[in-house]
């Protein structure tokens, strides 16, 4: 327990979330806390593709949140930290591949030793050695490959729904310049809200239901384990928490505590296998958008984590209408929201990636993780940072201080 990271604590936490709640950092939590929700639709169509039950994918979602949710109250609130918590949407893409090959208590067993190593990993204290291997160029290069497409899913909709998506876009400049008092994220979704209504969209198959996450007992194999336990620890402690972390220091903030986001997560992906989960792990796009400087004040921006968490819990049971109720908005809507949200994090990811050292490691980074490329079923986050760091070795080799001699460090005289 030693190298876990102290933080604030949680006694004073309801009093502190009440005196630092204003309109910014509400307004980004309920954008992340709205677009967490749409990823949802990923793993419905994740699960219904590899041809798992409806009632099953339903369920899986539902614990997502549910899960997911507490935990995204409790490490910000402890922390006073931008971290919402979800869960690895690479790894999402691998359960489901595998449950129709080793079955779904099996998947669930190899759930339970990865969120194990996890654990250990975070206990260890080995997040300060994996984010050295890791150099933050490189972890910025990947972070802004995978926003990209937040970033070019925002602009697409000019393409072929011009009119509100140059509303929506215009609208969050023009408030950003004009109105200084009202959040640009706001007045962006008012704009769409407004169009939409104007235009006549149709909410009518909107349908209500309630359901609950549901207990089951794990199994374990070997073959479950090397073809997807494996695969997915690697992925919870070498991408999804230099992710988070990346994005949060970004952002300017210095201390951040690795080694609990990835104990945390450990304990959240054990906790997960029990109720039909594959994990749970820090939310590199929602922390964007909570850490971001739409969320106001820096030391304020824990807030939009905690109202993320808050969405997450109270919309659970309730997914298969919020379901119903995304499908009947037009794609644009989401996609716009969540492609403003980010721009500032895709910009500070950039001048991060590019203006110093390992900048042909982050510039590969960029261009795998932006190219969705799957190798041996692993995606493309996770290849970036290790095909990054491999090309930077190579070709960088100075810009690794821990690689070079006594001899060759700067200010160390020659023996």
């Amino acid at each position: 327990m030693k190298h876990l990271e102290k933080g604030v604590g949680l006694r004073s936490a309801p009093r502190d979330f009440l005196r630092d709640l204003n309109v910014d950092n509400l307004s980004a939590g309920v954008v992340a806390g709205i677009f967490g929700l749409s990823a949802g639709i990923i793993h419905i169509s994740a699960g219904t593709a590899a041809g798992l039950d409806s009632h099953f994918i339903m369920i899986w979602v539902i614990s997502y949140l549910m899960i997911n949710g507490l935990f995204g109250l409790v490490m910000p609130a402890y922390y006073r930290l931008p971290m919402p918590m979800a869960n690895s949407i690479p790894g999402a893409l691998l359960f489901a591949a595998i449950i129709p090959v080793v079955g779904l208590e099996a998947a669930l067993g190899a759930t339970l030793i990865a969120g194990a190593i996890s654990l250990v990993a975070g206990l260890a204290g080995v997040m300060g050695i994996v984010m050295k291997l890791i150099p933050m160029p490189i972890v910025m290069g990947m972070v802004a490959g995978v926003l990209l497409k937040f970033g070019l899913n925002m602009v697409a909709p000019l393409e072929n729904a011009m009119l509100p998506a140059a509303i929506m876009i215009l609208a969050f400049f023009f408030s950003a310049r004009l109105l200084r008092r009202v959040p640009p994220l706001i007045v962006a979704m008012l704009a769409g809200i407004a169009y939409m209504a104007y235009s006549g969209v149709d909410f009518s198959a909107v349908t209500f239901s309630v359901t609950f996450p549901e207990f089951i007992v794990p199994e374990f194999t070997l073959n479950a384990f090397l073809a997807y336990g494996l695969p997915l620890a690697l992925i919870l402690v070498g991408m999804e928490t230099p992710a988070g972390v990346g994005l949060i220091k970004g952002m300017g903030y210095k201390d951040v505590p690795a080694n609990a986001i990835t104990a945390v997560g450990g304990v959240g992906t054990m906790l997960s296998a029990f109720f039909n989960l594959h994990s749970t792990c820090i939310a590199a796009p929602m922390t964007g958008i909570c850490s971001s400087p739409e969320a106001g004040e820096r030391d304020k921006r824990w807030v939009a984590a905690v109202v993320t968490g808050a969405i997450f819990v109270i919309a659970a049971p309730f997914y298969g209408f919020v379901v119903s109720l995304i499908e009947a908005m037009p794609g644009y809507f989401i996609a716009i929201i969540a492609g403003l949200a980010l721009l500032r994090v895709i910009t500070s990811a950039m001048h991060m990636a590019f203006s110093g050292k390992h900048e042909m490691g982050g510039l590969f980074a960029f261009l795998i993780a932006a190219s969705g490329l799957q190798i041996l079923g692993i995606g493309a986050s996770f290849w970036a940072l290790v095909l990054g760091v491999l090309i930077s070795m190579l070709f960088e080799t100075k810009d690794f201080e821990f690689l070079l001699t006594r001899r060759e460090r700067p200010g160390k005289p020659a023996s």
